[in-house]
């Protein structure tokens, strides 16, 4: 197969290159409209009883309140009458919006809830219509109109989701820019940096831009026909920018190394393809399973990662393996030109002794020299002992967002939070009596505040105050269980244990929801198909490495060392992200891991590592496959590609470390910890454990039954051709017996 490519490159090159720069010119067209079909939002399970419930509130009762203005007096107290006067003023506003429901405020109920303890702010609380996308601009027109000083006796400040959502997709087109304006001109520093060449630095910019474009334009049908997160450009434009010059990085390397064996470009150009060509096949294949394990969670938050890096990584590879081998015909000798200063002629190659010598060393003493790696591996992952876990609110947000200090005061003044209230649906008809008895039965429980019904108001289990009729209907009833507990704590969540396990009413069935319950049902989701997706990302990784390598034993050795380097990354960010160390470094207030984020983590850290294991077993079975004995082999493939993974995982992590500038908490922690994966991985696992364990291993490293043996005979994907002698008088590697390179 990779014959086949690379001669179609060499005959028609320029017709491959005008047909890319077509598709590329299309994919941007269609790309650019792909914003416009992205959802904020995401995190819940669609088929949760917190969702079914929100369903049912929406169509019976005018939706859940999601967006909540305090507002405060500037002189006295709220029930002032220059306050009641602008606050009645203020309500009839916001009841002539269209994209409100639900509008209601201590104006017009006289409520002491929706008052503060010190009267000096109220709460008017709404419902935004509309889907992820329109409540986010629903929402905008709303706090545009009516926030900050209001007529002369009020302010206006806004939280609630919808607010809070709303902020969070202002301030993540915000980071990524910032992201995009630091790792682009940097990384194209480091390309100079390290081709010493500005044609061959460039190069890999082009299969960035490719892959992005695309993948963009994948977003764009998606987003027309299914829930797509406007997160995925994040990942999109990273990992995009990262895997393109990954691939191209290993290409290039190879291709300036057969020229440097005084190889014609045809011939360079064939064995790049057929070697390091069926390198990034592979390596494409691994990270692409393990991204498209995000697929099974039902959270389109998540899947929307898995579409976008599927496909960024298909684009990527497909591009690198195409128009990559064009663009080398095309260039011929010119892929060095435009030298940097600092470089050397004759030194296009990628020998790195120091790598070398650091494999030998770890040869000849595997166990002195990896367990001290493990250990400190080992006391990096012991923060995932007291993991918790949450989703995402306010708290992400800088401490400054408007949003974010409305809940504050909430919390802090205010008798209980309607906003974060549980609550409960019943979807038929019930009788008066019921109703008090079982709303009575939920003022009991530990850590409720009060019960709002149609029927009356309850706290410790006997009425206070009058019904609101707008709870209640022929065909149902709505019952807010407003609690005194802080929202997301363990107390939080166990209480919505205790209001799903009470019995409602004889014959009636009821859901609950509200921001506790999303929660609930959120983590549960994950939990239930964590299992499945874990055990697809395994047994994807292993029949791939099994191909690529033959042996059943080198496929379980990436498997354990890329989970201890994975547990050693959870837990640094663990430590930093939950239990707030760096928090005023990093300007992130310490909350619960966010549970979809550290699943994405996961498997982007993963699939990156795997990215890199690819890298080094490569060159590490050529020579192994070419004679060499295992520690030969190993020391001299780590000779050769240790700058290759060491150079590239610099690259990749610089695009995800730009992350680490952004104002949301989860994006920092998305961004510092898959850098932070890379780098653990390329360093100590390429470094130090792999070639430890493979000297540990000895022959038995490429082990396999007979009868794998001849499976992987028949469909092992096998690089061809043999490699070229050196010309006359070229310089042999130090390291390898055969001087082709990966």
């Amino acid at each position: 197969m990779f014959e086949r490519i690379a001669e179609l490159a060499i005959r028609r090159p320029r017709l491959i290159l005008v047909v890319a720069v077509v598709a590329v010119a299309l994919m941007g067209v269609l790309g650019s409209g792909a914003f416009g079909k992205l959802l904020g939002g995401g995190y819940d399970d669609p088929a949760s009883q917190s969702t079914r419930a929100g369903k049912v509130i929406d169509e019976k009762f005018g939706g859940e309140t999601n967006l909540v203005l305090l507002v405060r007096a500037a002189e006295g107290r709220v029930d002032a009458p220059a306050a009641q006067q602008d606050g009645r003023a203020l309500l009839a506003g916001l009841k002539k919006e269209r994209n409100l429901e639900n509008v209601v405020s201590f104006w017009d109920t006289g409520s002491a809830a929706l008052r503060s303890e010190d009267g000096r702010e109220a709460m008017v609380l709404a419902h935004v219509k509309g889907n992820d996308t329109e409540r986010d601009e629903n929402a905008k027109s709303v706090i545009d109109a009516y926030t900050g000083p209001y007529k002369d006796a009020l302010t206006v400040r806004a939280g609630g989701a919808a607010a809070v959502t709303s902020e969070m997709g202002t301030q993540s087109g915000k980071d990524l820019l910032l992201a995009e304006g630091i790792a682009v001109p940097l990384t194209l520093v480091l390309l100079l940096i390290v081709f010493g060449s500005a044609v061959a630095a460039l190069l890999p910019l082009v299969i960035g831009i490719i892959a992005i474009a695309g993948t963009f334009a994948e977003l764009f049908l998606l987003g027309s026909v299914t829930d797509v997160s406007v997160f995925a450009v994040n990942l999109t434009t990273a990992l995009g920018l990262g895997l393109g010059i990954d691939y191209a990085l290993l290409m290039i390397s190879r291709f300036r190394e057969q020229l440097a064996t005084g190889a014609s470009v045809d011939d360079a150009v064939r064995r790049t393809v057929s070697t390091a060509g069926r390198t990034v096949a592979f390596s494409a294949a691994t990270v692409a399973a393990a991204l498209a394990a995000l697929l099974v969670f039902p959270q389109y938050f998540l899947r929307s990662f898995g579409y976008a890096g599927v496909g960024v990584v298909a684009i990527a590879a497909f591009s690198t393996l195409f128009v990559m081998p064009a663009l080398f015909v095309v260039l011929g000798h010119r892929v060095n030109s435009g030298r940097m200063p600092w470089s050397k002629p004759g030194r296009a190659g990628t020998r790195a002794p120091m790598w070398g010598r650091l494999a030998g060393t770890v040869m000849r003493r595997p166990a002195l020299t990896a367990l001290p790696v493990l250990a400190v591996l080992l006391v990096a992952a012991s923060p995932l002992l007291g993991i918790t876990f949450g989703t995402p609110d306010e708290r992400v947000l800088s401490a400054g967002a408007e949003s974010r200090q409305v809940s504050a005061v909430l919390q802090e003044k205010f008798d209980g939070n309607d906003d974060s209230a549980l609550h409960v649906v019943i979807d038929t008809s019930v009788g008066r009596a019921p109703l008090v008895s079982y709303a009575a039965g939920l003022s009991g429980l530990k850590g409720v505040a009060r019960v709002e019904t149609s029927a009356g108001t309850y706290a410790d289990g006997r009425a206070t105050a009058a019904g609101n009729p707008a709870l209640g209907r022929p065909d149902g009833q709505r019952i807010n269980v407003v609690s005194a507990l802080a929202p997301k704590s363990d107390e939080s969540q166990a209480l919505v244990g205790e209001v799903r396990a009470l019995a409602p009413p004889a014959g009636a069935h009821a859901l609950v929801g509200g921001t506790d319950a999303v929660l609930v049902d959120a983590k549960g989701a994950i939990a239930d198909r964590l299992p499945i997706a874990v055990t697809l990302v395994v047994l994807t990784t292993f029949l791939l490495l099994f191909l690529f390598t033959g042996s059943i034993v080198q496929p379980l050795r990436a498997l354990v060392l890329n989970m201890i380097s994975l547990a050693a990354t959870l837990g640094v960010m663990t430590w930093i992200f939950q239990d707030g160390h760096l928090s005023s470094l990093l300007g992130f207030t310490a909350q619960p891991m966010e549970v979809s984020m550290t699943v994405l983590m996961f498997c982007i850290a993963f699939g990156l590592s795997m990215d890199y294991e690819v890298f080094v077993t490569s060159r590490i079975k050529e020579l192994h496959d070419l004679g060499e004995d295992n520690e030969s082999a190993v020391t001299n493939g780590l000779g050769h590609t240790g700058r290759i993974v060491s150079a590239a995982a610099c690259l990749l992590a610089v695009s995800f470390f730009a992350f680490g500038t952004a104002e949301l908490s989860f994006m920092q922690l998305f961004g510092l910890g898959s850098g932070l994966a890379i780098l653990i991985d390329a360093v100590a696992v390429r470094g130090i454990l792999v070639p430890a364990a493979m000297r540990l291993l000895g022959r038995s490293a490429w082990y396999a039954p007979g009868f794998l043996r001849k499976v992987h005979g028949r469909i092992g994907l096998s690089e061809g051709g043999p490699a070229p002698e050196p010309a006359a008088g070229s310089p042999e590697s130090p390291y390898v017996k055969d001087p082709a390179q990966v």
